[in-house]
């Protein structure tokens, strides 16, 4: 039955007859003279009555009586099959195939008689012929020209034939690639640039999707999309740069793919792992080549912009992939980068890196500590501060700091009874149970290795040793650069070129990063450390006979200060050092500072530091300080003066005995005949005789503009009244520094939307102060024409006196018109008294 049924459905099967053989023109048949003498023979004629037409006819209708529809769907189906097949094949130099133009691509042309042709170039093997392909290629779609050449053509004698045959025959044959390669650039020129960046924009959509969609079954779009970026046009590289970043952010598996062994290798495996095998390979493979890409293009202007936020990107996305460390290197290169988006962009993706641990289990992290480490080495410190300042992310436990010794010393210990117990239970093992034993932690081992390399968590030991190399690579640079500043100041000081600004950009972040890292660093090293940022912070022994170091900017040396007094407090000041330089050299910067130079947060950082927060200070000390704050507070502007006048009232809290300063004794406080005459210029509080001044600036601050200001001073005047042991009710419970943000935000939403002073005041922020030679003056005088200064002037001060002219006639217009008016109104009254005068008079007649 069943064999029945199958031939039954074997007969019914609709087989299509073959197709028939290409049109060919009259035109393009040569014709031999043996073909010509073969069929001019009359003995072969016969032979072709003699075909079985019946045959041929029940082969050729074999679909007749059938389904329409089923025989229109097999002739597209074959067709269908036969475009997919001419598209598949690769090219060749030896093909003869004609080379057709899309209809979608070109527009046809219709001739006279009404029909459509379009565009074709077909290939020639002699000369003539490539010549007239040639022509045909550059008169595509004229067929006005056709029929021309064909008429010409037939026109022509059949002796003219034979000879351009034999001619044909005795030339050479023309090589088909070039031909090929002219026809294919002649097609593209006419085919427009955006024409062609759509069709690839379409076509690199299309592989997208594709591959969004199934990865594993469409991994070879991925090669596709690598050679549609490797065009010449700019667009379509950055359209295909972009589309491949798309694909690998969401396709790149959660897990490292490393390569296979030779005995993985060896084994048979299942189809579905042949598969997974293979997409994996793919996928390295074209990530690699897409990384290569990125790095080549990204020496390139046009493409630098482009190629760093790729690598950026895929840095952030999937940090715990292959090729990591040639990422690391391109993003930790770029850290220093000239183009201020470039270098935003990689801070950020270095400063996601150390902060989402969990991608990469913190082996990143190291890795770009490491990097950086290098880099900063390499540059011999002259770098941009956004390279060091990416470090202030990194994050550390609390008992990072901790020995191994201590942490042992702290957990319980077993009685030895117990071990002596457990030693005893142990009995004597073959060594068939020994190797057993060891193939069995061997095998555990294994699988604990590759349960580690799948998850993202680590060991509590793993991660501290991680987080102790990390910290080791950051202090190792935070002290190169402390190393190279020490050194450029000495050599400067000994009258060395060495440029005198940027010469150290990178201490500021790095004084900054030591503050918060203060607590991680080891004992051993904080004499050391301290010994060098009093150096750093200009500080020396003998100030009236040398002069100290100009090479750091007050800032930075402020900065110095608050790092060292951070670094003596974090180890519950547990250092036996001196730190009453540190009091002298903020003594001595409270004058030296400019608004528009330096920077006032870190003044009210110093503030805060080594006055607000520390302990009880010294009477002498406290006093010059608080003479020194009241003049600084007259002197600057409001964010400033608050800062100061908050610190001066808080020494006046702690140091009740300084409050005999806010007398307004003549000749001082009530303490002023016991201490020397006050110095304002002496560089040591402990010399200046503070105690025998006055606070008089203090009534002045009462009346300036700012209310806080003023209020505040009122405030601290009010405690002469008090006794010592009595507070003024507070005002601000803030410290200095944030009393100086919250006005300097304050004053930056109060200031006018004038962008043209805006400018002015950021050239001159820009711009250090610097005093003017006499000599250059005196050059920049000679610049200047006298004559036309001179007519400048005088235009000037001629508008000036017409105003001043004219103010003068109005006022006296105004005063003549307002006796004018008043001797109207004294007329319109003497008047009506001299009416009512005789108003009476005729009264009393009457």
């Amino acid at each position: 039955m069943g064999k029945r049924s199958g031939s039954k459905k074997s007969k019914d099967k609709v087989i299509l007859p073959p197709e028939l053989p290409p049109d060919v023109d009259d035109d393009e048949v040569d014709l031999s003279e043996e073909d010509l003498e073969f069929y001019g023979d009359k003995r072969h004629v016969h032979r072709f009555p003699k075909f079985d037409r019946e045959r041929i006819d029940r082969y050729v209708k074999r679909i007749a009586g059938q389904d329409e529809g089923e025989v229109e769907r097999l002739y597209e189906e074959r067709q269908r099959k036969k475009r997919t097949a001419e598209a598949l094949r690769p090219r060749r130099e030896d093909d003869d195939d004609d080379l057709e133009v899309d209809p979608v691509d070109a527009l046809p042309i219709k001739t006279l008689q009404g029909e459509l042709v379009y565009n074709t170039a077909k290939k020639a093997r002699t000369e003539g012929n490539a010549n007239g392909s040639k022509s045909k290629a550059e008169d595509k779609g004229a067929d006005s020209k056709k029929s021309i050449q064909k008429d010409e053509q037939k026109g022509k004698s059949e002796n003219k034939k034979e000879d351009s045959k034999m001619q044909n025959q005795s030339q050479i044959e023309v090589p088909k690639g070039k031909l090929h390669s002219e026809v294919l650039e002649e097609v593209k020129e006419e085919l427009t640039a955006e024409e062609l960046f759509e069709k690839k924009k379409a076509q690199l959509a299309e592989l997208g999707m594709a591959m969004l969609e199934d990865p594993e079954s469409n991994i070879r779009s991925l090669n596709d999309m690598l050679i549609i970026s490797n065009d010449k046009d700019q667009k379509v590289v950055k359209l295909g740069l972009m589309s491949l970043l798309a694909v690998f952010k969401d396709i790149i598996p959660s897990y490292r793919i490393r390569q296979l062994t030779e005995k993985e290798l060896a084994v048979e495996v299942s189809k579905e792992v042949k598969k997974t095998r293979y997409y994996e390979y793919t996928l390295i493979r074209c990530y690699k080549a897409y990384l290569q890409k990125l790095i080549s293009l990204e020496k390139k202007p046009h493409f630098y912009l482009l190629a760093v936020r790729c690598m950026c990107a895929l840095l952030d996305t999937a940090p715990h992939f292959n090729f990591r460390e040639s990422l690391l290197a391109s993003v930790v290169k770029n850290l220093s980068s000239t183009d201020d988006v470039a270098r935003k962009l990689c801070c950020e993706t270095i400063r996601s890196l150390f902060i989402n641990e969990g991608k990469h289990r913190g082996e990143a992290t190291i890795e770009a500590v490491r990097l950086i480490a290098d880099h900063v080495k390499l540059n011999d410190c002259q770098l941009h501060p956004d390279s060091i300042e990416v470090f202030l992310s990194l994050r550390f436990d609390e008992d990072l700091g901790k020995d191994d010794n201590e942490e042992e010393s702290a957990k319980p210990k077993k009685n030895k009874r117990w071990q002596n117990k457990d030693v005893s239970k142990q009995l004597p093992v073959s060594d068939k149970k020994k190797t057993k034993q060891e193939l069995k932690s061997k095998a555990r081992e294994e699988v604990d290795a590759d349960l580690r390399a799948v998850s993202f968590t680590l060991d509590p030991k793993e991660r501290k040793r991680i987080q102790k190399e990390t910290l080791s690579a950051l202090f190792e640079t935070y002290f190169r650069i402390l190393k190279h500043s020490m050194s450029t100041s000495v050599s400067r000081s000994k009258g060395s070129n060495v440029p005198p600004c940027d010469s150290h950009p990178l201490l500021a972040p790095c004084l900054e990063g030591l503050g918060k890292f203060s607590h991680l660093i080891d004992l051993d090293f904080m004499g050391e450390l301290i010994a060098c940022l009093k150096k750093l912070s200009g500080y020396t022994d003998q100030h009236d006979k040398t002069l100290h170091d100009d090479t750091l900017s007050v800032s930075e040396r402020l900065q110095c200060c608050i790092v060292a007094f951070k670094v003596w407090r974090s180890n519950l000041e547990a250092l036996n050092v001196d730190l009453q330089d540190f009091f002298v050299q903020l003594y001595n910067l409270i004058l030296e500072y400019r608004p528009d130079r330096d920077r006032g947060d870190v003044l009210a950082e110093a503030l805060k530091t080594l006055l607000w927060e520390g302990r009880q200070q010294d009477m002498l000390r406290a006093a010059a300080f608080i003479k020194r704050l009241a003049t600084f507070a007259l002197s600057f502007g409001s964010a400033e003066a608050i800062a100061a006048l908050i610190t001066l009232k808080h020494l006046l809290q702690k140091n009740s005995k300084c409050r005999n300063m806010l007398e307004n004794d003549s000749g001082g406080g009530s303490l002023s005949c016991l201490v020397a005459k006050y110095d304002p210029e002496a560089k040591d509080p402990y010399l200046s005789g503070a105690l025998a001044s006055v606070l008089w600036e203090l009534s002045l601050l009462e009346k300036h503009y700012d209310i806080s200001v003023s209020s505040m001073a009122s405030n601290i005047l009010s405690m002469a009244n008090l006794n010592p042991t009595q507070n003024p009710v507070p005002i601000l419970n803030v410290n200095p520094l944030e009393a100086y943000r919250d006005l300097s935000i304050e004053r930056e939403l109060s200031k006018p939307a004038s962008k043209v002073s805006l400018n002015c005041k950021r050239k001159r922020r820009d711009k250090e102060f610097v005093a003017l030679s006499p000599d250059v003056l005196q050059k920049a005088d000679c610049l200047v024409d006298k004559d036309e200064l001179k007519e400048k002037l005088q235009s000037h001060f001629a508008v000036l006196r017409g105003i001043s002219e004219n103010e003068r006639l109005r006022a006296e217009l105004n005063h003549t018109l307002s006796s004018i008016n008043m001797y109207k109104e004294y007329k319109k009254q003497k008047k009506k008294t001299m009416k009512s005068k005789t108003g009476k008079k005729k009264v009393a007649r009457a």
